[in-house]
């Protein structure tokens, strides 16, 4: 299975000069689900319809890091589109992607860094029947918090957006990389609060599931643990493939 998020790591590959080495990379790994093989995910993937549609902007090399969490999204939604950023050249299918006139966009930011006139913190409700409908296109700044601070001052072509300042309730779940602040979400779970604010909360508690199951699976991997499938987040992910 190809995806948006896939086919971005096969481009950035192919350019490199020199091989890409993340903590982790020389082990060898699935190349659907990027997990070893003893503890590979693919007979779990999920696949839901939603309103919503995802766009990642992602830092150079984060599509190639194995934690990278902007990939489950792509897994679970199909339809979700990724683009390598760059300060000096914009990629012209993101900015027709922008354009579409069937599509909301949203940045989706801390309001703290925008202008207070751009800040929003709900999503526009789906129109009356007899009205179009245009989608929310959530877009998400795939990096580090360091660089998605200068991916948010740095790309004018986003400025004419909404910015959508999420209020989570609770701290990250995320384990895979290092942080030193609770509140900063990773990818995936900034998605999953972003669908569950448009209505598709089927969609937001599936991706919330997959991600802990990547997570275990990858940390048991790490620690030479065997895969327990009679776990929590397994079972709550199996609940959403039956």
């Amino acid at each position: 299975m190809s995806h948006s998020v896939a086919r971005l790591r096969e481009e950035r590959l192919a350019r490199s000069l020199k091989p890409f080495v993340a903590r982790g990379s020389r082990l060898a790994r699935c190349s659907q689900c990027r997990l070893a093989p003893s503890h590979c995910l693919c007979g779990m993937r999920p696949q839901v319809t939603a309103r919503s549609r995802v766009c990642l902007l992602m830092h150079d090399i984060e599509a190639l890091k194995p934690s990278n969490t902007g990939w489950l999204i792509a897994d679970l939604l199909p339809d979700t589109q990724a683009f390598c950023w760059s300060r000096t050249a914009v990629d012209e299918a993101l900015l027709a992607l922008l354009e579409d006139p069937t599509c909301q966009p949203y940045v989706v930011f801390p309001g703290e860094y925008a202008a207070p006139e751009r800040v929003v913190q709900q999503v526009a409700a789906p129109p009356a029947a007899d009205a179009p409908a245009r989608r929310p296109l959530f877009i998400l700044l795939d990096a580090t918090w360091t660089e998605a601070r200068k991916m948010f001052r740095k790309s004018p072509y986003l400025e004419r957006f909404p910015v959508l300042s999420l209020t989570p309730e609770q701290q990250s779940r995320y384990r895979l990389r290092r942080s030193t602040r609770g509140e900063h979400l990773c990818t995936a779970e900034v998605a999953a609060l972003c669908l569950e604010l448009a209505g598709d909360s089927r969609a937001a508690q599936t991706l919330d599931a997959y991600l802990d199951v990547f997570s275990e699976r990858y940390l048991g991997s790490k620690r030479q643990q065997a895969a327990n499938l009679d776990s929590e987040a397994h079972q709550r992910l199996q609940a959403f493939l039956d």
